[in-house]
């Protein structure tokens, strides 16, 4: 069995502002301190992994965890944001006028982003990527620094839920969910959590 750490990265200027999708953009310094708290918990299960995804945000919440077990980050493609195309660097308070923004928002199954994936495409490659892992890391916890719409078509797949209700359960900067996967079904045992005592 593996027990995934499913981490969004820490808290940006854009988060809730701009769709910045593949580009660059640092976390502020209380989403930096609050995946290095995530790292320190004490009962937390050891880091015995991977710590993925390339992009600046990410890359800095997955080093404030990875640090005190030791660790170097390692870049995953497939645990990447969703790609999102024309979109990307936009605003959403631009986009909210956008017929298809709206229409994505509520049919995310079926609508594809102009330029970019649809959310199938980003679910397939987001559980691929988890599956690879599992197989790696048997009997192991593995952190996986991503963002919040791939980390939400990750839970709805193992838990059954359709993409078109994606927007009903949230994932927040440095939210903290725990997945079970192994020879059985697999098990979600913390959704979201951003306190002290995540594990």
């Amino acid at each position: 069995m593996t027990t995934f750490l499913l981490i969004r990265h820490g808290e940006t200027d854009a988060v809730g502002k701009l769709l910045m999708a593949g580009r660059g953009l640092a976390a502020q310094p209380n989403g930096q301190a609050a995946s290095g708290a995530i790292g320190a918990t004490p009962g937390t299960p050891a880091v015995a992994g991977d710590l993925h995804k390339p992009l600046e945000r990410a890359r800095e919440t997955a080093e404030a965890i990875a640090r005190p077990h030791g660790l170097a980050v390692e870049p995953v493609d497939d645990l990447g944001e969703v790609r999102l195309g024309d979109w990307e660097g936009r605003a959403i308070a631009d986009l909210d006028r956008d017929e298809e923004w709206r229409r994505y928002n509520v049919f995310r199954s079926g609508v594809r982003v102009p330029g970019g994936e649809l959310m199938i495409e980003t679910q397939t490659r987001m559980v691929r990527a988890l599956t690879v892992l599992a197989d790696r890391h048997r009997d192991e916890s593995v952190a996986i620094v991503s963002h919040g719409d791939p980390l939400r078509c990750v839970i709805a797949h193992f838990l059954g839920i359709p993409l078109d209700l994606l927007l009903r359960f949230e994932i927040s900067p440095a939210g903290v969910s725990v997945l079970e996967a192994g020879p059985w079904a697999p098990r979600l045992l913390c959704l979201n959590h951003s306190g002290e005592a995540a594990l």
